[in-house]
């Protein structure tokens, strides 16, 4: 598979959808290698039913300034880049409004994968 990124720009931006059991919602997440775990925007895992203050598991995440504690839900599933992970677990986590971005795609979804990421053309394929 596929895709193309316009390689001028600071971010990867993938278009996701993630399910919960209200619904499905529209992500723009950053894919980032080196982020170990997918977040997603604790107001669009409200919104599709996946509630982070009503789970009890808490991962700790260590950020670029500091050590923090993230709610880990579990959704439905989440498609992005072609693929589809059916009770796919991600982390709930408040971004700030200067984000441009819902989250992050990281390497838990990307496991088992072939990323090659051509930053001359702006091609990224999966295989």
């Amino acid at each position: 598979m596929n895709f193309v990124f316009d390689p001028r720009r600071g971010l990867i931006v993938v278009r996701a959808e993630a399910w919960g059991p209200s619904g499905s919602g529209i992500l723009r997440l950053a894919l980032d290698t080196g982020a170990t775990s997918t977040l997603v925007n604790v107001g669009m895992l409200v919104a599709i039913g996946c509630d982070p203050a009503l789970t009890t598991q808490r991962v700790q995440v260590t950020t670029g300034s500091r050590v923090e504690f993230a709610p880990r839900v579990v959704l439905q599933r989440i498609s992005a880049l072609g693929l589809e992970r059916p009770g796919f677990p991600v982390l709930g986590h408040t971004l700030p409004p200067s984000a441009s971005v819902d989250g992050l795609l990281g390497l838990d979804f990307l496991r088992g994968l072939n990323l090659a990421i051509d930053f001359r053309t702006g091609r990224l394929s999966l295989s």
